[in-house]
This record gives C-alpha cells, sequence and structure tokens, in this order.
C-alpha cells in the first residue's frame, strides 16, 4: 500500500512540474469498442499571446488490439468557427509485433506528435474532435484517447 502512495505522489509531482502544458486530457473508450461515428471532443482554451505550440494526440492501447496502426480523422474548430480536418495514421507497434510506448501490465501508452509550432490566431475555445478511422464498425482495443497542447520551448 505505501508503495502504491508513493507512487501516486510521484505521478502528481510530475505533473504539477509540468510548466509547457495548456492542457491535457483522456476520453475513455467504452467496453464495447470506439464505435466508427463516436467522436472523443476536447475544448481547448487557448491564450493567443504570441506563443507557439505544440500538440500531440495520446493513444492507449491494450494488448489486444488487432492492428499495429491507427487511423484518426480529425476536426479542429475555432473559436469563430473555422474548420480544419484532417487524417493521420500512427503505428502503435514495430514490424515484430512488440508494441511501442510505455506499458504495465497490457495497457500501452503513446504520445503522438499531431502539429509542431502552431500559432493559434485567435483567443479563445477550440474544439478537437476525434474520430477512428479505421474499418471497424465498433474498433476494439483502444483503452483512451487523449490530447494535449503544450508551449514550445
Amino acid at each position: 500500500m505505501k508503495n502504491i502512495l508513493k507512487g501516486i505522489v510521484l505521478v502528481l509531482l510530475f505533473a504539477a512540474c509540468d510548466t509547457n502544458r495548456v492542457y491535457e486530457d483522456y476520453k475513455a473508450i467504452g467496453r464495447d469498442g470506439w464505435h466508427k461515428d463516436s467522436l472523443a471532443s476536447f475544448i481547448v482554451p487557448i491564450d493567443s499571446s504570441g506563443q507557439n505550440h505544440n500538440i500531440y494526440i495520446n493513444i492507449r492501447n491494450k494488448g489486444t488490439y488487432p492492428n499495429s496502426n491507427i487511423w484518426l480523422f480529425l476536426e479542429v474548430a475555432s473559436p469563430q468557427g473555422q474548420l480544419l480536418t484532417d487524417t493521420v495514421e500512427y503505428i502503435l507497434a514495430e514490424k515484430s509485433g512488440q508494441w511501442r510506448g510505455s506499458g504495465i501490465g497490457d495497457l500501452f501508452d503513446n504520445q503522438f506528435l499531431y502539429r509542431r509550432n502552431v500559432h493559434f490566431e485567435e483567443s479563445g475555445e477550440y474544439r478537437f474532435s476525434i474520430r477512428q478511422g479505421m474499418r471497424a464498425k465498433n474498433l476494439k482495443g483502444i483503452h483512451d484517447i487523449g490530447l494535449r497542447v503544450e508551449k514550445q520551448n
């Protein structure tokens, strides 16, 4: 029990020291899988003070995920309603079958750079929506999908 509490305290300390983070959140995917029409949406408040940002997509997959990659459809809506759509592919496993990222048990955590050096033109709330782009109606094996926006050094 002491080791668990020490681990939780360490995680909280590291998170508190993350001064570059502007936003980070995860959306859990249900046990039935990630339906092809389900959106993971994130509302990100941005202060457009001239600072550039890096944007990351965070993916937690189970060892039972049936593919080595994942295709995602992204939409980013600005505070004024301008819409950017994009399609990206991320590799979750090596050709050998070994999962990428850090893992605890049967859960693997990856952080992929989506965009580097992004300048948000206006302050306000940006809506990021992510939908799975695989051919499965219900994609099994994805545990969480997340978004991170950080100040660029």
